[in-house]
């Protein structure tokens, strides 16, 4: 293949990407007015595991609920330190936040050796949940945003925070008022595209900024 049709197929690739974005940012629109949060004034939380999972598996809906006039806050769970970054992946966390509009003052970032960033450690989905229900409390938290049942990669510490809002949902421990919406984080490379790039479902557990 000459460089004409190497740079037609970027090209095409280009092209399909942004259609995607576009669908899915028309799909993030749909699944927001389902759940009843098109009008503003809700109080979310976003719950991650690491710093980096903001932006890579949950930024389309952060946007979403900014522009619809929600306000989000941020708890982290850990500082991301498996590879003893953890002060520069903080302050990466801050500079994301800031992008997807969740100034300092909403973000909150948890150093605790109960919730070390490793993904062979098992956190206790009881001491995550307690943890979560006082900050619930403090902010007046009424929309709760975290990770699917899977953790969206697979990821030990991001199935916990999942595991620990089920439990609180279930158990009616979370305000009366208080709304879980559904996981909907992005993946990294859209499923239509996958089929045409060398990227794998199990890379996205094992990526180093997602540990």
């Amino acid at each position: 293949m000459g460089i004409v049709g190497v740079l037609c197929v970027a090209m095409a690739v280009f092209l399909a990407w942004g259609f995607l974005r576009l669908w899915d940012s028309s799909a993030q629109t749909r699944s927001l007015e389902l759940a009843g949060l098109l009008g503003g004034g809700r109080q979310a939380l976003l719950v991650t595991a690491h710093p980096d999972d903001e932006a890579m598996f949950f930024a389309p809906t952060v946007l979403g609920l900014t522009r619809l006039g929600h306000q989000v806050s941020l708890l982290c769970f850990s500082t991301g330190n498996y590879y003893n970054q953890g002060e520069n992946r903080k302050k990466e966390l801050l500079q994301s936040c800031d992008v997807l509009g969740i100034p300092p003052s909403r973000v909150m970032v948890i150093d605790n050796r109960h919730f070390p960033d490793d993904p062979s450690v098992q956190w206790d989905t009881t001491r995550v949940a307690s943890t979560l229900l006082q900050h619930i409390g403090v902010n007046g938290t009424d929309l709760v945003v975290t990770f699917d049942a899977g953790g969206v990669s697979g990821h030990s510490n991001h199935m916990a925070l999942y595991s620990a809002v089920r439990n609180l949902h279930s158990e009616a421990k979370l305000p009366k008022e208080s709304h879980v919406l559904p996981p909907q984080p992005t993946p990294m490379v859209p499923s239509p595209l996958r089929a045409l790039l060398p990227v794998h479902e199990d890379q996205h557990a094992a990526h180093p900024l997602s540990l």
